[in-house]
């Protein structure tokens, strides 16, 4: 009996290590941690099957030695890479993520080029006013080819050889709310035009100079790319390409040494999300726009609930920019940049329920976690209240007979 209650705490013992080490794990990464989480649960399935057959302690203990020697330690981070004498290009640098990340790497010792749409706004002002001397302010539009060009040449001027370390895809928009069915052929449009094509320009003109000094691009993308989050379906489908010319990118450039990441952020306060009038206008130009025949199926009321909860949404958003900023960073400066980072709240763990869970339960969390729609549109309230006469009048008839 002792010897067969030892065993069985010996067991217990080394359950307990090799799962609490893979949940550690699992929650640290919730992604990549995979693969590892998978092996730490079947080695302890493994020397628990050999426990239960009484095997002498002694091949208990001799199991849990092997384990540990099997699982790679903790091994100290590698120094960051120096960032002086390195030039990084920033897209989107009016606001938001890109101006922050502008600060933060001219405050590293970068040498950074900011491109921004207004010369003369608040952004580029404050960038002027609270940087250093090396920041270059650079106007460009990426929807204009022209602009890209001429930032180019401005650019590959100031670099010379040593070429550009980073290119940071930052520049973004969405323009759209709304059901996909909904939503303007102009919004699917907008958003491609900016979300990838103009991406695709900048990061293509760009490559010889960061393949010349074995760069880094790192290109802020979306989760709604990868996840069907209901109402996003024209910046979700533009996010979506990019992040294929991205995955596909990185294939391609591994020969020449550069790094490729993509950044997946959750919610933040950003742009226009908590700007009131946008989405006034959104909802306005929405309305005007939708032909008769849907608005008088979805009708009005349907719109301006989703617009209500857009609002509403935006207003929980963190106004932390740090943890996509801290992200940027490493990507830049880490030796070994990670693929994707997860950046923000929740996001990671989103990633895992949707990866691992049937579809029925991530979609429900989805809806959930982003708009929670309760009207629903004005046909099927009609068709709900049609089929509820038709069982009235049904129990009417049968209380009768």
């Amino acid at each position: 009996m002792e010897e067969h209650a030892l065993s069985f705490w010996i067991s217990m013992g080394v359950m307990s290590a090799l799962v609490g080490g893979a949940m550690r794990k699992m929650l640290a990464t919730p992604m990549s941690a995979a693969p590892t989480l998978a092996a730490w649960l079947g080695v302890a399935v493994l020397v628990e099957r050999l426990c239960s057959l009484g095997l002498p302690a002694m091949l208990a203990l001799v199991t849990l030695t092997a384990v540990c020697c099997l699982i790679p330690g903790r091994t100290p981070p590698a120094p960051p890479l120096p960032t002086e004498g390195r030039a990084v290009f920033i897209t989107g640098c009016d606001s938001g993520f890109g101006k922050i990340t502008a600060q933060r790497l001219d405050a590293m010792g970068f040498e950074v080029f900011a491109s921004v749409l207004d010369l003369s706004g608040a952004g580029a002002r404050e960038l002027q006013r609270v940087c250093s001397q090396r920041l270059m302010l650079i106007q460009m539009d990426i929807t204009q080819s022209q602009e890209i060009e001429q930032a180019l040449d401005r650019i590959k001027a100031k670099v010379g050889l040593q070429g550009l370390w980073g290119l940071v895809n930052n520049a973004g928009v969405c323009v759209n709310f709304g059901d996909a069915e909904l939503s303007l052929m102009s919004n699917y449009r907008g958003c491609m035009e900016v979300n990838f094509f103009g991406t695709l320009n900048v990061t293509k003109a760009f490559l010889p100079l960061v393949r010349q000094a074995k760069g880094r691009i790192v290109t802020i993308s979306s989760p709604s790319g990868e996840q069907p989050f209901p109402c996003l379906a024209a910046y979700g489908a533009s996010k979506a390409a990019l992040n294929l010319f991205i995955n596909t990118l990185r294939h391609e450039l591994e020969p020449w040494g550069v790094k490729v990441s993509t950044i997946l952020p959750s919610a933040f306060k950003t742009g226009q999300s908590s700007n009131i009038e946008y989405w006034e206008h959104q909802y306005k130009h929405l309305l005007q726009n939708l032909s008769p025949g849907l608005l008088e199926e979805y009708g009005e009321e349907y719109v301006l609930e989703t617009k209500e909860l857009f609002q509403a949404y935006a207003k929980t958003t963190s106004e932390d920019l740090s943890p996509v900023i801290n992200t940027i960073v490493d990507a830049l400066i880490s030796p070994h940049p990670k693929i994707r980072y997860y950046a923000g709240p929740g996001v990671g763990l989103m990633y895992f329920i949707c990866s691992f869970f049937p579809a029925c339960v991530s979609d429900r969390f989805l809806q959930r976690l982003f708009v929670k729609k309760k009207v629903l549109p004005r046909a099927l309230r009609k068709q709900k209240g049609s089929s509820d006469d038709n069982h009235n009048n049904i129990d009417k008839v049968d209380k009768s007979t």
